[in-house]
């Protein structure tokens, strides 16, 4: 294994990597962390999230989640990629071969020696995103793809278990890679609170108690596709 992985984080909306790997992105300075969904509408519009973000309309919303972005992921080292596709909130979901295309342009720019995906929980933008890595895994088999469990959404009952479950009837078998433990030191929690507290407007719609959750132990899973008849009739 090397010792000085260059890591390519994934992350549908901005947070969802620092949320989910902020501990692990804090040990790899230099990491590159690419955020899909970005985009404001094409026509201007004011949403319920992010009204309760503190926002009048998603132009005012976009334009400044993306500067909390560049500052959350400059506390942690990181190098901040930002896609134009809208998510499910601006209904302008894009479809999986424009994600696909992008993203392997961004793997063949960043020149990752390992990328990290969501796993791909509940959020239907979490699942595209999720879908569209395990397509380019496929196009990309000697590069390691490894999915993070997705916060807050790996908290609710089942919603694990389910979606490992339905990605084994995929064909795709999913391990905990011992090598990727995450190391807790303080210095490396301290940097990712400090990340997380640069998200303010996503802080305040999560509100006190969804905040309580946001905070917890990093999981990873090393994706391989296993290639058999029953596999590839479920695929």
């Amino acid at each position: 294994m090397e010792s000085n992985p260059r890591l390519l984080v994934i992350s549908p909306h901005l947070d969802d990597a620092v949320l989910s790997c902020g501990l692990l992105i804090a040990a790899h300075p230099g990491t590159v962390v690419c955020t899909v969904f970005t985009a404001p509408p094409a026509e201007n519009m004011a949403t319920d999230w992010d009204r309760a973000s503190g926002f009048t309309d998603a132009l005012e919303a976009m334009r400044t989640r993306q500067a909390e972005d560049r500052e959350a992921l400059g506390l942690l080292s990181a190098t901040p990629v930002h896609l134009l596709f809208r998510d499910a909130q601006y209904q302008a979901s894009p479809d999986v071969d424009a994600l696909v295309a992008a993203l392997s342009r961004t793997v063949s720019n960043a020149k990752p020696t390992r990328v990290l995906m969501p796993l791909g929980l509940f959020h239907s933008d979490h699942v595209l995103v999720a879908s569209a890595c395990l397509a380019l895994m496929q196009r990309d088999p000697a590069t390691p793809f490894i999915a993070y469990e997705d916060v807050p959404y790996r908290h609710m009952p089942g919603v694990v278990q389910a979606r490992l479950c339905e990605l084994a009837k995929r064909g795709y078998a999913a391990d905990t890679p011992h090598a990727f433990d995450v190391p807790g030191t303080p210095q490396h929690e301290r940097m990712k609170r400090a990340a997380l507290d640069a998200y303010r407007s996503q802080l305040r719609a999560f509100g006190p108690e969804g905040r309580a959750s946001l905070f917890s132990a990093e999981r990873y899973w090393q994706l391989c596709r296993v290639e058999s008849s029953r596999s590839a009739q479920a695929a």
